[in-house]
């Protein structure tokens, strides 16, 4: 495997990563780049200038996941890790980690200081999930539970750590939970 920033001319690539991020994210957040077209517009808005893309390819160049960066403000201190997706068939072999680390290198040459990112949970994932989160709340964070696999957990093996939610974000009981990590 090998992490590469592709070109705006790399168009098999674009189209796998654009394809990758179409179906991948169905699964578990339906309405999130629904069409091709949104998906690929995702891509190519990764591959403007103040913004990271960088994609995981196998030896025969075909694309096993990969994440963006998008620079928060803050004068270039902070930056978001948005979105990140690894073929289903290729998780859980380091893939994900490889390209969070590979993204916190790129982030750092450009100043940065804080990586951060949002996680939803609309499915009930996690126990923040249908519940109150004004009340109680670091309380409920603290003692967060993963129910159904949800994604947190592999961004704290990463040394992310929760910094927050957004209640209600997604609807009633429906969180975003923001994680960061300082670099």
């Amino acid at each position: 495997m090998h992490i590469i920033s592709p070109s705006r001319d790399d168009e098999k690539i674009i189209l796998q990563a654009a394809t990758l991020l179409n179906e991948s994210f169905h699964e578990h957040w339906p309405g999130a780049w629904e069409t091709m077209e949104e998906a690929l517009q995702e891509v190519h808005e990764m591959l403007a200038e103040d913004r990271i893309l960088r994609v995981a390819l196998d030896d025969e160049g075909m694309v096993l996941g990969w994440v963006g960066g998008i620079g928060e403000g803050y004068d270039g201190n902070v930056w978001e890790l948005h979105p990140m997706v690894v073929r289903k068939d290729q998780r859980k072999r380091g893939i994900g980690r490889a390209l969070v680390a590979d993204l916190e290198d790129r982030v750092r040459e450009r100043g940065g200081l804080t990586l951060t990112l949002g996680s939803d949970d609309e499915d009930n994932m996690t126990s923040l999930g249908g519940v109150d989160l004004y009340v109680d709340t670091w309380e409920k964070i603290h003692n967060i539970r993963n129910l159904k696999d949800h994604p947190y957990e592999f961004y704290q093996r990463c040394g992310f750590a929760i910094t927050g939610v957004l209640p209600d974000a997604n609807g009633p009981g429906k969180p975003d939970i923001f994680m960061s990590k300082r670099l």
